[in-house]
């Protein structure tokens, strides 16, 4: 359950990164309370999967997700400038964040957790 979060936790932060940029410096009401709200959400998600993982590995992969979900958005959708050198240095962020997935020490029963979550 704690990589549901850090992931969803993840998502969130790409929807009020991309609103800080809508915001215009934040002045537009419209943008800046979603993007609030977002942001609320985002480290909501973030500390209930602190209560099951090392925050070595949680905020690497959080804040991992949200650049690398970010430079997604921004490219795909939004007309930033896509290069070769981007596109392998975005692949190997995500890499990296399967990697940290892959070895991490989550515990497997409730028991030897912080506190369930």
């Amino acid at each position: 359950m704690a990589w549901f979060y850090l992931i969803l936790g993840g998502i969130f932060e790409v929807g009020w990164a991309l609103g800080l940029g809508y915001s215009q410096g934040l002045t537009k009401i419209e943008i800046v309370i979603p993007t609030i709200v977002l942001l609320v959400l985002s480290f909501w998600c973030f500390a209930k999967t602190l209560k099951m993982l090392p925050v070595s590995t949680a905020y690497a992969v959080f804040t991992g997700l949200g650049a690398f979900g970010t430079a997604l958005v921004g490219m795909v959708f939004l007309g930033d400038p896509v290069s070769l050198p981007k596109v392998v240095l975005v692949t190997f962020l995500i890499s990296c964040i399967i990697g940290l997935k892959l070895v991490s020490d989550e515990p497997k029963d409730k028991k030897n957790t912080k506190e369930a979550v």
